[in-house]
Formats: structure tokens, C-alpha cells, sequence
């Protein structure tokens, strides 16, 4: 059994822009040393936006040295980046976006869905590139809910294989280190035990409804667990219909200097990464069409 390292009960609640209300679940200013190679993750929602002609999200900003995955449960978003790629994604999609090199990007409410209104919620989680890596050329997955298999659990639930592999099911996502993404959903009343080799790190993020971790430990919305990075199992027992995010890691023992959107090695490359991105290097959004 895997031992449990922490629970994290208590989220910084704020905005980003004026179309995410999110709560920072984790980030590398709390729990590095046991995160690698995640960075930080921020839920937003589940909460109601009424109609609107104004548009809501976040302007044009930059990102270096590593990759953003957005997972979408509710409503829908719109990207666009320096790179030219543009995308929409709604419920059960995921945008797997590598800045890398560096990238400038928006991320808004799609069009309709912000016509009409609705209930907005979904996850954001930053994945850190190893230094070999840092200065790839930016790179964009759109990965449709169709796209993304489904493990059936015998009417227990269900794992939706986003990256990595469960149970020989392979997720569609393209990685650069090894780690698996699972968005889980377990029945009430049922039990899921989930494996992991030695070494690696071990996150389970409870998003909806209860559940009672290695028989011992109960966890509830926006509740993280922490667990070692021995090898070993790990038990989930739902008490209620229970969504659940799964995240597992090789860590990258590599020094992390993060400084808002850019997260490199050292100083120098963050002010490098500064002086790239005023001086437009990272490149600019044009006007849409």
C-alpha cells in the first residue's frame, strides 16, 4: 500500500481573467517536492455564467518550458496561439498545449456558450518539460471525447485513459516523460485499486462526490491526496458517484525556477524568457478573420 503523504483540504480561490474562477489545487510553491513532473492545478467551476454578448477568459499572455492540459466537464472553451493552431473543446474534451520554446495564447468561452450561458467547469494542469526539452518547438494536441478510450470497470465505473496506460488501455496523448492521466468514475458503494511502479509520483484529485482513500482517509471536492513515491497500490472506495482525477509521474530531479507563465532551470533563463517574449520572439496572435 501506498502511504499517504498529505491531503490538501484548502484551495487559493481567485480569477484568472474574468472567465475562470478557479482554486489552485496544487503549484510548486506548496508541494514540490512530492508534484514532479506536475507543476500546478487549477479547477475551475462548476459555476453558472448567464448569457453574455461580452466576451470572457483571458487575453493574450505567453508561456515557456512547459505544457498546459485543459480538461473539460462542463461548457465550453476556444484557443488560439502564436503557433496558428485554433480549437474549440466542450465537455470530455482535452487541449494538450506544449509552449516549450514559448508560445502566446488566448483562452476564451467559445462564442456560443457565451451567447447562451451555462455552467463552465473544468481543469487546468501544468506539466513540466525536462531541460532537454525546454527549447522544443511549441506543439498542440486536440483530443476529442471520442478520441479518449474507456476502461469499463464491471459496473463499478469507468477510466477514461487520457495519457499514459491503464489495465494495457493506451491514452491518446503524446508525452514527453512517462505519466498517466486518468479521469475516473467510480459508483457509490464500489471499490477501484490502482497500481503504481516505484519512483513514481502519485496524485489523486477527488472533483465530485466522497471517497475513502486506503480504507482510512476520506476526501470530498477539490480534495487533494498526496501519496509516497514507493511502490505499491492504492485504494479508492466510493461513497457517493465519485469523479475523480488520477495523475502519476516520473519525476524530473531536475531544478524547477518558475516565474508566472515561464518555468525553466535557472534565473538567467527566465530573464532570457522575459527579454524573448517583449521583444516578440515567442511571436503574436494575429486578428481572427
Amino acid at each position: 500500500m501506498k502511504k499517504l503523504v498529505a491531503v490538501n483540504r484548502e484551495a487559493d480561490a481567485h480569477w484568472v481573467g474574468n472567465g475562470f474562477p478557479v482554486r489552485t489545487l496544487f503549484s510548486v510553491q506548496t508541494l514540490e517536492a512530492w508534484i514532479s513532473p506536475f507543476l500546478m492545478l487549477d479547477y475551475a467551476g462548476p459555476a453558472e455564467f448567464p448569457p453574455s454578448d461580452e466576451p470572457r477568459g483571458v487575453g493574450e499572455h505567453p508561456h515557456r518550458g512547459f505544457e498546459t492540459v485543459t480538461i473539460v466537464y462542463q461548457g465550453e472553451l476556444e484557443h488560439r496561439d502564436s503557433a496558428g493552431n485554433h480549437g474549440k473543446i466542450g465537455p470530455g474534451d482535452v487541449q494538450w498545449m506544449t509552449a516549450a520554446s514559448g508560445v502566446v495564447h488566448e483562452e476564451w468561452h467559445e462564442q456560443a456558450f457565451t451567447k447562451q450561458g451555462g455552467i463552465l467547469e473544468m481543469v487546468q494542469l501544468w506539466v513540466n518539460l525536462p531541460a532537454k526539452d525546454k527549447m522544443s518547438p511549441p506543439r498542440y494536441q486536440e483530443i476529442l471525447d471520442r478520441q479518449i478510450p474507456v476502461v469499463d470497470l464491471d459496473g463499478a465505473g469507468t477510466v477514461r485513459v487520457i495519457a499514459g496506460a491503464f489495465q494495457g488501455t493506451k491514452g491518446p496523448a503524446n508525452t514527453f516523460t512517462p505519466l498517466n492521466v486518468w479521469d475516473v468514475r467510480l459508483n457509490a458503494g464500489h471499490r477501484l485499486e490502482l497500481e503504481f511502479p516505484a519512483g513514481s509520483t502519485t496524485l489523486l484529485l477527488a472533483l465530485k462526490g466522497k471517497a475513502m482513500i486506503n480504507g482510512v482517509e476520506p476526501i470530498g471536492e477539490a480534495e487533494l491526496a498526496v501519496f509516497d513515491r514507493e511502490p505499491g497500490a492504492v485504494t479508492v472506495e466510493a461513497e457517493d458517484d465519485a469523479t475523480l482525477l488520477v495523475m502519476s509521474g516520473e519525476p524530473i530531479d531536475e531544478p524547477v525556477v518558475s516565474y508566472g507563465p515561464f518555468v525553466m532551470n535557472t534565473q538567467a533563463e527566465i530573464r532570457q524568457a522575459i527579454s524573448d517574449y517583449q521583444s516578440g520572439k515567442m511571436g503574436h496572435l494575429v486578428a481572427p478573420s
